[in-house]
């Protein structure tokens, strides 16, 4: 099986481009909503390290944003926790895809959280800036101050650049998107 991993800024079209490859995909921010909407363990987690925060099940996202930003410590709580219970639903799903050709791994801090394997294959998903900007500026939840805040979770842009095998430049049109994923498919 070859693990394809999508990598690079946030709002950089990562889904997008995973969802484009044609090949199951594992997308870890889905699976934290679901986590926040199903499980009570991770809930009974969070409401003991954070119980100011996290007072009624299901999780409501407005309760983890202010958590984020009532302390600079509360976000590296949460990832903790939360983490955990996304490597074991990667795991799960892995082994659901054991015979397939390929996976895609749609996992926003793949290489922060040393899931990577060295037979992954590395793809950076680069765009414009101001793209980028206008795309999360379009999103319900979007919080410059939290945005920040996951900023510096991640590792700098050009060192997951230099890791990477590809890079797509995303353009935001699926032609441009779709030329450069059978690039890569070609050359694996």
């Amino acid at each position: 099986m070859i693990r394809i991993a999508l990598i690079g800024d946030i709002g950089s079209g990562k889904t997008y481009v995973a969802n484009n490859f044609g090949y199951p995909v594992f997308n870890a921010d889905n699976e934290v909503s679901k986590l926040y909407k199903t499980n009570k363990k991770v809930f009974k987690k969070l409401k003991k390290v954070l119980p100011k925060h996290f007072t009624s099940f299901p999780i409501n996202k407005k309760n983890v944003s202010s958590a984020i930003l009532a302390n600079n410590s509360n976000l590296k709580k949460i990832v903790k926790i939360i983490h955990l219970e996304v490597k074991k639903k990667m795991n799960s799903f892995l082994k659901k895809n054991i015979n397939k050709n390929i996976v895609i791994l749609d996992i926003p801090l793949f290489l922060e959280n040393k899931i990577n394997k060295k037979s992954d294959i590395l793809v950076f998903v680069q765009s414009k800036k101001s793209d980028i900007l206008k795309r999360l500026q379009k999103r319900d939840n979007f919080d410059k101050k939290i945005l920040n805040k996951f900023k510096k979770l991640q590792l700098p842009l050009n060192y997951k650049k230099s890791k990477s095998n590809f890079i797509i430049k995303n353009k935001f049109t699926k032609e441009s998107v779709k030329n450069s994923i059978k690039s890569i498919l070609n050359e694996i």
